[in-house]
């Protein structure tokens, strides 16, 4: 009788287990983390001045931001009667945004399964499975909620009464593509969910991947850590900014929309890669003022550490934070693995670890923006209205440059963790 009293409570342990990551808190973390979004969202758009867009666009501008947040597309239209044409698109992702989603959603996903070594696939495949379903309703009608029409001041009163007259007075609206942007943003939930179990230590795992956890958890935390690391140590320096030369707003809607977009672009800068680019017209990039100063040519310009000093010496400064923040990541890593890995070893998982991480911030950092108005194909109807910004990485050599990087930093973070004393063990292996 008493030989079964254990195996019982273990039965009913687990039970209750499964009942506290049911529909419920899915509920939690799917609502959590879009109001998350969508509440950073709000507060970068209206310190950009988007609160005083005409005919209540705000709302649909921040579903839209939101959906773009987490990869969605948003078509833009334009409208000018039938002697005009307008041209518009846009294409960026606001990081700052998709970070606090994923923060959210990564924290109410492995709340009710930490304290447990081991945990079935089939559970995990029920527990994600609850939140996919939840997102998916979500998002559908996001999407929906992201649309709108408005009209656009030529900006010149003269202009706008020979707009009225040729009936060429410019509309501009947006639209959500809600099968594409749905099908994505189900694949970033995904993304989100696997990079959860991926660098949480204390996160279960089913039995037969626990042999991949002494390669993949401590690079993919290190590689974690060194993006948020970036992106605190970028918003450090916008308060400063802000505190000591002004435009307190503008530096605001940067921290809350895209600084990850900034300070991911200037880490793989640092490393040595290039990025293409070009800005004309009313479009800029407001922080920092350099690169607006590099990209305002009439050609495509060339972003990288030797064309930034050339307006700025203290870009070098870029080197040797990379130099810190990737031996720091790589002696994270090389502490969160059992002793017996060889230093060359963690140079191969750096390295690895790396080119994946830099891969994704040439993908998701690439901006595209571009509106044009014109008269019976005459040019630009408002003067300065039309415009373009684009910026996208050179691809290939940014990750052929992470390589070395990561070998040499890998070899180096595995040396000083020689240093301190280590168990030698992760915490799965202990328990097994």
């Amino acid at each position: 009788m008493s030989s079964r009293t254990p195996f019982g409570q273990a039965r009913t342990s687990d039970a209750r287990a499964v009942v506290r990551h049911g529909w419920a808190h899915a509920l939690v973390t799917v609502l959590g983390g879009l109001l998350a979004m969508a509440a950073v969202a709000a507060l970068g758009l209206w310190a950009a001045g988007a609160a005083d867009l005409p005919d209540g666009a705000f709302g649909p501008v921040v579903a839209a931001t939101t959906v773009t947040a987490v990869g969605g597309t948003v078509e833009l239209s334009g409208s000018a009667g039938d002697l005009a044409g307008t041209q518009a698109g846009l294409t960026v992702i606001p990081l700052s945004v998709t970070l606090t989603g994923a923060l959210v959603i990564a924290w109410g996903f492995l709340r009710p399964l930490r304290h447990r070594a081991v945990a079935g696939a089939a559970e995990l495949a029920g527990w994600a499975g609850r939140i996919a379903v939840l997102w998916l309703l979500a998002l559908i009608a996001l999407t929906l909620a992201a649309r709108h029409t408005f009209d656009i001041s030529l900006g010149d009163e003269e202009l706008g009464e020979l707009g009225d007259l040729f009936g060429a007075s410019p509309r501009i609206g947006f639209t959500a593509d809600v099968p594409l942007s749905v099908f994505v943003g189900v694949v970033w939930l995904a993304g989100v969910l696997v990079l959860t179990l991926l660098v949480s230590r204390g996160a279960p795992l089913p039995a037969g991947l626990l042999r991949f956890q002494t390669s993949v958890r401590p690079a993919a935390y290190a590689m974690v850590a060194l993006l948020l690391a970036c992106v605190v140590i970028g918003v450090v320096i916008a308060l400063v900014v802000a505190a000591t030369k002004g435009h307190a707003r503008e530096t605001f809607a940067v921290i809350l929309l895209g600084i990850p977009n900034l300070v991911w672009m200037a880490l793989t800068i640092g490393l040595g890669a290039t990025w293409n680019g070009r800005v004309e017209g009313p479009f800029g990039l407001p922080m920092p003022h350099v690169l607006d100063e590099v990209l305002r040519t009439p050609d495509i310009s060339e972003l990288n550490l030797r064309t930034l000093s050339e307006h700025d010496g203290r870009v070098w400064w870029l080197l040797v934070v990379d130099v810190v923040l990737l031996v720091a990541a790589a002696f994270v890593m090389a502490a969160r693995s059992p002793a017996r890995i060889r230093a060359w070893q963690h140079a191969v998982h750096m390295a690895v670890a790396l080119v994946l991480t830099v891969f994704m911030i040439c993908l998701v950092g690439r901006i595209s923006a571009h509106y044009g108005l014109s008269v019976l194909g005459l040019g630009d109807l408002g003067g300065g209205l039309a415009g373009e910004l684009f910026l996208r990485p050179q691809l290939w050599g940014a990750v052929g440059l992470a390589v070395p990087w990561g070998l040499v930093t890998g070899f180096a973070g595995a040396l000083l963790a020689r240093r301190i004393g280590r168990r030698g063990e992760v915490r799965a292996e202990r328990e097994s």
